[in-house]
């Protein structure tokens, strides 16, 4: 297991997918079948955790009620020779799901992040992302047949056999960008976002469109949502999020101009911010972004200078 805590969450997952193997029905067989497994249950998009609030980590050994209940058993990955599964009791009351797991809630796995291990975290959002496609994935687009999964839950196939579409866990990129202003002092742009907490700013971020590609997609979402003109792109890191199906890439980039024009439909304003003003607001306790997310590592190594 990796501990590095300089990983952002949701990185740094240390299970082996062995993507060479699991499309082999009789290996992916006798791993789910191992009795040194270990086996994560999810219901709807939730964790299953204990009092202490920890994930719950079944031994299959252990599970044969919870695996005969499931809807969907996925194979997530091999940890030191052990498989470790997610099954999605979604399918059942809350209050059966809890029982069949040994839990006492069903949490969402971003307000546990900040207690967990950035690849402990990692893994359940892996676990939640794919049981997430399967549900949303059960009959073919192109002839309306119903879908199958193989390959360990990694691929889903139309049982039509003359359509035989093959179907594979979708991912959603999405930019993060953090602006600096052109010329001195050093500053940074920020936005309040609709629907966002009062006084709460964050860094901008949008969506990568059909044929576009991750430098269009910044240059066009600054310049859609706040009317600024980008130059001297440069790429920072990237972040899963399973939410249900992100991919944020970040990056820093220099504004043409410290003009700023907000759209007034996802931005409801938009400002600079010295180190300094932003360094107060962290000793007053607002917080720099959320604990679980790239924008933070942003703000951070941007503080840093």
């Amino acid at each position: 297991m990796r501990t590095d805590e300089r990983i952002m969450a949701y990185g740094g997952g240390w299970l082996d997918r062995a993507g060479a193997l699991r499309a082999d029905p009789e290996w992916i067989a006798d791993r789910l079948a191992d009795p040194e497994g270990v086996v994560l249950p999810l219901w709807r998009d939730h964790c299953l955790v204990t009092a202490d609030r920890t994930p719950v980590r079944r031994a299959v050994a252990d599970s044969a009620e919870l695996l005969a209940a499931a809807d969907e058993t996925v194979f997530l990955g091999l940890d030191a020779g052990a498989a470790v599964s997610a099954v999605d009791l979604s399918g059942r009351p809350e209050r059966e799901a809890l029982e069949l797991a040994g839990a006492v809630e069903a949490v969402d796995v971003r307000t546990l992040a900040g207690g967990l291990r950035p690849a402990e975290a990692a893994v359940q959002a892996y676990a939640r992302g794919l049981l997430h496609w399967h549900r949303g994935q059960r009959y073919c687009g192109g002839c309306g047949t119903a879908t199958a999964a193989r390959d360990g839950g990694h691929v889903r196939f139309c049982a039509d056999a003359e359509c035989a579409r093959l179907f594979f866990p979708r991912i959603e990129p999405a930019i993060i960008v953090l602006v600096e202003a052109p010329g001195r002092p050093d500053r940074c742009l920020l936005a309040r976002h609709r629907g966002a907490p009062e006084g709460s700013w964050s860094t901008l971020a949008g969506f990568v469109e059909v044929g576009e590609s991750l430098e269009d997609a910044v240059r066009r979402e600054m310049a859609e949502e706040a009317g600024v003109t980008v130059v001297d792109l440069a790429y920072q890191g990237s972040q899963a999020w399973p939410f249900p199906a992100g991919l944020m890439v970040g990056f820093r980039a220099t504004a043409a101009s410290d003009e700023v024009r907000v759209d007034g439909q996802e931005l409801l304003d938009a400002r600079w911010f010295t180190r300094d003003e932003l360094r107060a607001r962290a000793a007053e306790g607002r917080p720099l972004g959320r604990i679980d997310s790239i924008d933070r590592h942003l703000l951070q190594a941007w503080l840093k200078g």
